[in-house]
């Protein structure tokens, strides 16, 4: 038996070097570096990768032996950008009356083929990694989100590291419940707790246990009104301070970080005193808000890319859903230039799906635009946003012991911060993505067209 046992871990030794042996050293040169944590950029730029790590990392280094030399030129080396808030398995940038429809009338299998597609052009967007805030398809119990980041890590799929949020959670006749604007019953019952829809603290208790158990890497709760849903105003209330508390204690019970969805500031006053991780959006903050936000460490995703979208085609949308955009729109660039003069931490989210996937480095430009310095706004998409999810000791600066997860985009990203929307080259844990043209050009459209190489739904 010992004889057996030894010449099975000699083995299992033999597999694991022979495995680490196949692992062929990449050495990236470039003209300038972003390291995710500095304000300067670091010229004659090396980056050693040997399997999924960076090895090495710095000015001028010397090309081991054997490796494979990938010199990248007149480019910007970044850590892999990060979306905070997005919606990789959904898509309602089109008309909203046809997004309607394809709630009732597709069926969530091929929400979920779509979905693949959605995250190829996100990775090849430069964005390895996304946080996925709510994934819910009406009177199903499907959880595609949690599929999809599954299906990425085991190699099925190709797409960005995702955490997920699986349904979110909300109140009935809320923001996020599904069944609000439909006719009542036209589903056949309420939804509940296995919903996401939960009214008092021992239900919201519930439902963060129900989504925990179903995959959640993240929380994600609707505590204020929304611009896209039809029976709610935009800046109400949607918790109590009762229920928030309950959530943010059982979020972090489990250890699981909560983002809420806010618009409205009450909402806001009351989910940071409940210690929430970060505000969603937060179009109508006020200063007083912001400090709050300041002195508890809570992150402010804004994503303006959203709200971008959604002006520049406000005929598409029902006139009670225009007047909620048109008075979170009048509101958010003061609220984020606030926000950035008193220091807020923020994070980088966009919203995808209310815009195409693929657009995402656009957010990138309207934060410079409001306020925020080049190089902030590129923290912000890296090692911020890698703080936030609670993934830095693994991704957002470009060192040594990090995952190899590392984007090029042509010339000097501070100088030109829409170089962001032009990347160049894509690599997740050392593995080349791609290196040059990307097969779907929608990050480098505008945001008044629609893209002709995603799907018209």
């Amino acid at each position: 038996m010992r004889t057996n046992f030894r010449f099975a871990v000699a083995v299992l030794l033999m597999s694991i070097l022979s495995a680490r042996g196949a692992d062929q050293t990449i050495v990236l040169k470039a003209a300038r570096m972003f390291d995710g944590k500095t304000n300067s950029l670091v010229q004659n730029a090396t980056v050693v990768v040997l399997g999924d790590k960076i090895v090495d990392v710095g000015s001028g280094l010397t090309n081991p032996p054997d490796a494979q030399v990938v010199d990248l030129g007149d480019v910007t080396l970044s850590p892999g950008f990060m979306d905070a808030h997005s919606h990789v398995t959904l898509q309602f940038w089109g008309a909203f009356s046809q997004r309607r429809l394809d709630e009732l009338d597709l069926n969530v299998s091929e929400h979920a083929i779509r979905s693949t597609m959605y995250a190829r052009a996100t990775l090849e967007a430069g964005f390895t990694t996304i946080r996925d805030l709510g994934s819910r398809f009406v009177g199903s119990p499907e959880r595609v989100d949690v599929a999809l980041r599954n299906a990425i890590n085991k190699g099925y799929v190709v797409g960005p590291r995702m955490l997920v949020a699986t349904k979110g959670i909300g109140a009935t006749g809320g923001h996020f419940d599904p069944s609000s604007g439909f006719r009542d019953m036209l589903f056949g019952r309420e939804p509940d707790e296995a919903d996401g829809i939960a009214d008092g603290p021992e239900a919201i208790r519930k439902a963060v246990r129900m989504e925990v158990k179903n995959g959640a890497d993240v929380i994600k709760a609707a505590v204020s009104g929304g611009v896209l849903s039809l029976a709610d105003e935009v800046d109400t209330p949607q918790f109590t301070p009762e229920e928030m508390k309950a959530l943010v204690d059982e979020c972090h019970r489990l250890r699981k970080k909560v983002a809420v969805h806010c618009h409205g500031d009450q909402a806001a006053k009351d989910a940071i005193a409940a210690g929430v991780d970060s505000i969603e959006h937060g179009s109508f903050l006020k200063p007083d808000t912001l400090q709050m936000m300041k002195a508890k460490g809570t992150y402010l995703v804004p994503t303006l890319m959203a709200t971008e979208w959604i002006m520049g085609k406000i005929d598409n949308y029902p006139p009670a859903l225009q007047a909620k955009a048109k008075a979170a729109g009048a509101a958010r660039s003061e609220m984020f230039r606030n926000a950035v003069k008193l220091g807020v931490k923020i994070g980088l989210g966009t919203d995808s799906a209310v815009f195409p996937h693929g657009m995402n480095a656009k957010e990138f430009k309207l934060m410079v635009d409001l306020g925020m310095p080049a190089i902030d706004a590129l923290k912000a998409g890296t090692s911020a946003d890698a703080d936030l999810l609670g993934i830095a000791n693994k991704v957002g600066t470009l060192e040594k012991g990090k995952l190899a997860d590392i984007v090029a985009v042509p010339g000097d990203p501070t100088q030109d911060i829409t170089a962001t929307e032009r990347v160049t080259f894509v690599m997740k844990e050392g593995k080349i993505i791609r290196n040059g043209t990307p097969p779907f050009q929608v990050s480098a459209r505008s945001t008044s067209e629609e893209p002709a190489s995603l799907p018209a739904d």
